[in-house]
């Protein structure tokens, strides 16, 4: 009897929370992945191009959830941040905010970089790789595995000017969300020191774009951890354990640093917000699971902003504000991520970076970090981009590729979890009241 009422307890808690749901879902992934993987000796291992055929379909699932939160993520930035500026009845809202969480993300991100340099220098991840048996297959072949070409790294008044977009529509047409983001704080401005009967129409369409975009992505949430078994029995089935094990030493060294980014979150919702660590970690776990499967920021900001408003009882005007932001600049496990591999990298290749030299790399890891696209993938072209600019071989990137996607994983939840810490912050330094919904 009591082990009949463990299972309809464990079927009930399936069926009600997303996290255990997603949780099921890697679970069985990574266990039938194992044994699909081609060259295992399991009687259901796979050939390669059986893999390959099958690894598209297990994938279409994920793909299409990423392309419906993709569809209103532009909609649903936008109206929380004006509707985030507007519903505090304060005028000077954005003032205190911008004063508060730019120094705030400026300097979590800079923890994140030492934390991760540290790291790097430490352990020397680089050490434990014979480079004789490396194949460094150049930055073709990063552009051939992940389709975007290498960028050129524009000058700091060029990057300024490009914070203001010029064309609304060519914003939202490339995804430039930081321009996206920019564009809305000049809008939500514009409505506060309006005449209300004037805004008012405006507000309430925008409110209606909101409930839309999350009625959509409700719906795409039940998708999710189908979309996520898909995901990651796709990744076991290309990567498999081999890619794991040759670079383990460096995978140890970002999960380490990753790991310690975590802890120092949970002090700084304890610390700065006066919350619960255990609590704050029980309640933010969902956004976390979502995040680590999709390996995308905004695929998973609809759900954090509900769980800031929800859970945590974040005051609308702050989630609405700072989550959005957050998910565009917000990147200290990107950011960290990115000098690990920077100075791993260089210690492939034997190349000793001066004291100066490591300062400047963090330095431009941290500007770096600030508006990169929260879409899979993308970090590894910008690492690339920040060794050309350091003196480092950009070449060595190729040989990231086969674990970048795990690590993209664990670092995007870690860019997440960064997110909700900073709500919980902001919300409580700038006690911003509003009046409950009904």
């Amino acid at each position: 009897m009591q082990k009949r009422l463990r299972l309809q307890d464990i079927r009930g808690l399936i069926r009600s929370r997303l996290w255990a749901q997603i949780l099921v879902a890697m679970t069985m992934a990574v266990t039938l992945g194992m044994l699909m993987t081609p060259g295992g000796t399991s009687p259901m291992a796979l050939s390669e191009n059986q893999a390959e055929t099958l690894g598209e379909w297990f994938r279409l699932p994920g793909q299409i959830f990423l392309n419906i939160i993709q569809m209103v993520v532009i909609a649903l930035v936008s109206s929380s941040i004006i509707l985030g500026i507007t519903s505090s009845n304060d005028p000077d809202f954005l003032k205190r905010a911008a004063s508060r969480i730019i120094p705030y993300f400026v300097a979590t991100s800079t923890i994140a970089v030492l934390i991760g340099a540290s790291f790097a220098i430490l352990i020397q991840p680089g050490q434990f790789i014979d480079t004789g048996a490396l194949d460094l297959g150049g930055t073709q072949m990063v552009e051939a595995a992940t389709g975007i070409q290498p960028m050129e790294q524009p000058s700091a008044t060029a990057q300024i000017a490009e914070l203001i977009p010029s064309n609304l529509l060519s914003a939202a047409l490339s995804q430039n969300m930081l321009q996206i983001v920019m564009a809305s704080i000049f809008a939500g401005i514009a409505l506060v020191t309006m005449k209300p009967s004037a805004a008012e129409p405006l507000l309430k369409l925008f409110q209606s774009i909101q409930e839309v975009s999350l009625k959509i992505v409700g719906w795409a949430m039940r998708l999710a951890p189908l979309a996520v078994f898909g995901l990651i029995l796709d990744f076991v089935l290309r990567v498999g354990i081999s890619a794991l094990i040759g670079l383990s030493a460096y995978i140890a060294t970002v999960i380490g640093g990753l790991a310690v980014l975590l802890l120092m979150y949970l002090v700084i919702a304890t610390v700065l917000a006066g919350r619960n660590p255990l609590k704050f970690a029980a309640q933010i776990v969902d956004a976390q699971l979502l995040a680590f499967s999709t390996s995308s920021s905004a695929a998973t900001m609809p759900l954090s902003l509900r769980i800031a408003e929800d859970r945590l009882r974040v005051s609308p005007p702050v989630a609405r504000f700072v989550i959005p932001l957050g998910a565009t600049v917000n990147m200290d496990g990107t950011a960290l991520y990115q000098v690990i591999a920077a100075l791993f990298i260089a210690q492939l290749y034997g190349v000793v970076l001066e004291p100066a030299q490591i300062a400047v790399l963090i330095f431009t890891v941290v500007g770096a970090s600030i508006g990169s696209p929260s879409t899979p993938g993308v970090g590894i072209i910008i690492l690339a981009t920040i060794l050309q600019g350091i003196g480092i071989p950009a070449e060595g990137v190729a040989i990231l590729l086969g674990v970048d996607r795990i690590l993209d994983m664990c670092r995007t939840s870690v860019n997440v979890t960064g997110d909700l810490t900073a709500c919980v912050v902001m919300d409580k330094w700038l006690d911003v009241h509003v009046a409950s919904p009904e």
